[in-house]
C-alpha cells in the first residue's frame, strides 16, 4: 500500500506539470463539447486524433485522450437532458428522467446532480482503480501464454456477447475483425498473407484507419442519410440551476449506491455503461420514497445513472492498464492508443512506464476537479454548442478523418482503405451490428495468435495444455457456457411454448 501511494504521489508530480496539466484540461474540455453533441462519442473522437497526435509526448497525448473519454461521460447528460437525445448509449438511462425533469422547469437540478454525481463516482472509482491496479498486475504476472490466449478468448466472446442486438452478430463482427488481424507477414514463417500483393498491406491494416473509419467516416454517413428525419427539440435551461436541501438529500445515497453498481461493471468484460446504468436506475426506483415521480421527472433516476456511467468509465481503466484487455468501444481506441506509441498495457506497463501509468491514473483525480469547475458555471455555453448545424459538424468529421488518416503514411491506399471501412461502418450501423468487436479483434487477433502458438510451442504442439492449466481451463469454461447458455434457454422456451 505504501509502495502504491509512492507511486501514486510520483504520478501527481507528473499530472501536475504544466503541459500535462494543459493537456489534461484541453482533454476534458474537448471531451464535454463531444459529450454534448448527440452521436459523436469519445471513441469516435479518439480515433480522429490519434493520427493527429502521433508526434506528442505519449504521457501528454494519454492524459488528452483519457480527459476526453470521461469528459465525454460528464457532457452527454447536457444532451440527454435538455434534447432527450442521448450522445451515448450509457446515457440512455438519464434520459427517462432527465428529459422530463427540463420539462417541468427543473433542467438546472437535474444537470447539476449528474455534474455532482459524475464527480462523486469518478473520484471514488478512481480511488478504487488506484488499489486495485497493483493487486490485478500481481495476478497477471501469474500468467503464462495458455492463462493469457484463454483471457483473450473470454474477453472476445463476452464483449462480441454484450456489445449489439445479438450473439451472432457481435461474433460476426469479431470474426471479421480477426479476419483483418491477419492481414500482412506472420511474424514467425515471414510469410504474406491476405495482402494480395498491395505492399502498404505488407504492415497489415493500421488500427488507427480501422478505427476512424468504422466509427467516425461510418456515424458521419449515417447521420447524413438518417439523422436529418429526426426532429429534435431543445428545452430551455430556466430557473435556480442549483440544488435545493431536498434534491441533496434525495442524491447523494444514490450517487454511492450508483458507483457500487458502476465500477464492477467496467472492470469485467460487460460492454461498458449500458448494463450499470440501467441497473441503477432500477434500483432508484424500487428503492425511492417517492416512486409516484418516476416517469415524471425523479431527481434519483439522473443522479444514479449517471454516476453509474461516470464510475464504470474509471473501471474500464483496470483491465485495460493491468492486463492489456479493453471493455468497451472507446477502451478499445484508447489501447490503439498505448500501442501507436509502441506500448503495450499489461503487468509488465507498470513496471516498464511506472510514470506514464501513474501520471494517466493521477491526472484523472485532477481531471474530476476541472470537469466539476468546467461544468456547473459553464452549462449555458455548453447548450449553445447544440446549436452548431449538423451539416457542417459531420462535414468537418469527415474533413479531420481524411486529413488524419492521409498524415499516417502519406498513402492513398489508407484513404482508400478509410472510405471502405467508413462504407463498411455505415453498413454496420444502418444493419444494427455493433462496431466495437471488429476494432477489438483487429488489435487482440494478433497478440492472441501470438500467445496460442507460443503456448503449443511451449507444449510441444499439445492441445490439452488449454484445459490442464487450471487458470485457462476456468476461463475458456466460462467462455463455453456465455455461447450455449443463451441458446439452451432460447431451446428450452421454444419446446415451453410448442408443447403449451
Amino acid at each position: 500500500m505504501i509502495e502504491t501511494l509512492q507511486a501514486l504521489a510520483t504520478g501527481f508530480g507528473v499530472a501536475l506539470a504544466p503541459v500535462n496539466l494543459m493537456w489534461g484540461f484541453i482533454g476534458v474540455t474537448l471531451g464535454t463539447a463531444i459529450g454534448v453533441l448527440p452521436g459523436v462519442g469519445p471513441a469516435l473522437t479518439v480515433a480522429m486524433l490519434l493520427p493527429l497526435t502521433s508526434k506528442l509526448d505519449p504521457t501528454g497525448a494519454l492524459i488528452m485522450f483519457a480527459g476526453i473519454y470521461y469528459g465525454a461521460m460528464y457532457g452527454g447528460s447536457t444532451t440527454t437532458i435538455l434534447l432527450n437525445t442521448p450522445g451515448e448509449s450509457a446515457s440512455i438511462a438519464t434520459a427517462l428522467e432527465g428529459n422530463k425533469m427540463a420539462k417541468r422547469g427543473r433542467a438546472g437540478p437535474a444537470l447539476a446532480t449528474a455534474a455532482i454525481g459524475s464527480f462523486v463516482a469518478g473520484t471514488i472509482a478512481t480511488l478504487l482503480l488506484t488499489m486495485l491496479a497493483p493487486l490485478v498486475v500481481e495476478v497477471a504476472l501469474k500468467f503464462g501464454p495458455t492463462e493469457y490466449f484463454a483471457l483473450m478468448v473470454f474477453a472476445f466472446v463476452t464483449v462480441a456477447a454484450v456489445l449489439g442486438s445479438s450473439i451472432v452478430r457481435g461474433l460476426s463482427m469479431l470474426f471479421l475483425g480477426l479476419l483483418f488481424g491477419l492481414v500482412g507477414i506472420d511474424d514467425q514463417t515471414g510469410q504474406m498473407r491476405f495482402a494480395f500483393g498491395v505492399p502498404e498491406l505488407m504492415d497489415g491494416i493500421d488500427v488507427v484507419v480501422l478505427a476512424v473509419g468504422l466509427f467516425a467516416v461510418g456515424e458521419a454517413l449515417y447521420v447524413a442519410a438518417y439523422q436529418s428525419r429526426v426532429h429534435e427539440e431543445l428545452e430551455k435551461v430556466s430557473g435556480s440551476l442549483w440544488m435545493s436541501r431536498e434534491d441533496w438529500k434525495r442524491s447523494w445515497p444514490a450517487w454511492l449506491r450508483a458507483t457500487a453498481i458502476g465500477f464492477p461493471f467496467g472492470t469485467i468484460p460487460a460492454g461498458g455503461a449500458e448494463i450499470p446504468t440501467f441497473l441503477s436506475y432500477a434500483m432508484e426506483k424500487k428503492l425511492s420514497r417517492h416512486p409516484e415521480e418516476f416517469g415524471n421527472g425523479a431527481i434519483e433516476g439522473v443522479a444514479g445513472p449517471e454516476a453509474a456511467n461516470n464510475a464504470s468509465s474509471a473501471g474500464v481503466l483496470v483491465p485495460l492498464l493491468t492486463l492489456g484487455i479493453p471493455t468497451s468501444a472507446t477502451a478499445a481506441i484508447l489501447l490503439a492508443a498505448f500501442q501507436n506509441y509502441g506500448l503495450q498495457p499489461g503487468p509488465l506497463l507498470f513496471q516498464t512506464q511506472t510514470t506514464l501509468v501513474w501520471g494517466l491514473i493521477a491526472s484523472m483525480y485532477v481531471g474530476n476537479i476541472l470537469l466539476l469547475i468546467l461544468n456547473l458555471p459553464l452549462i449555458g455555453m455548453w447548450v449553445k454548442v447544440l446549436m452548431i448545424p449538423r451539416p457542417l459538424l459531420y462535414g468537418g468529421i469527415l474533413v479531420f478523418a481524411t486529413l488524419g488518416a492521409y498524415s499516417l503514411h502519406q498513402s492513398v491506399v489508407d484513404l482508400a482503405t478509410l472510405y471502405v471501412f467508413g462504407l463498411l461502418g455505415f453498413m454496420m450501423r444502418r444493419w444494427g451490428f455493433p462496431v466495437a468487436p471488429a476494432v477489438i479483434g483487429l488489435i487482440l487477433g494478433p497478440l492472441a495468435e501470438s500467445q496460442f502458438r507460443r503456448a503449443l510451442a511451449i507444449s510441444q504442439g499439445d492441445p490439452s495444455v488449454f484445459f490442464t492449466h487450471p487458470i485457462s481451463a476456468t476461463l475458456l469454461a466460462l467462455t463455453a457456457l456465455l455461447v450455449l447458455v443463451p441458446w439452451i434457454v432460447k431451446a428450452v422456451r421454444e419446446r415451453r411454448s410448442r408443447g403449451a
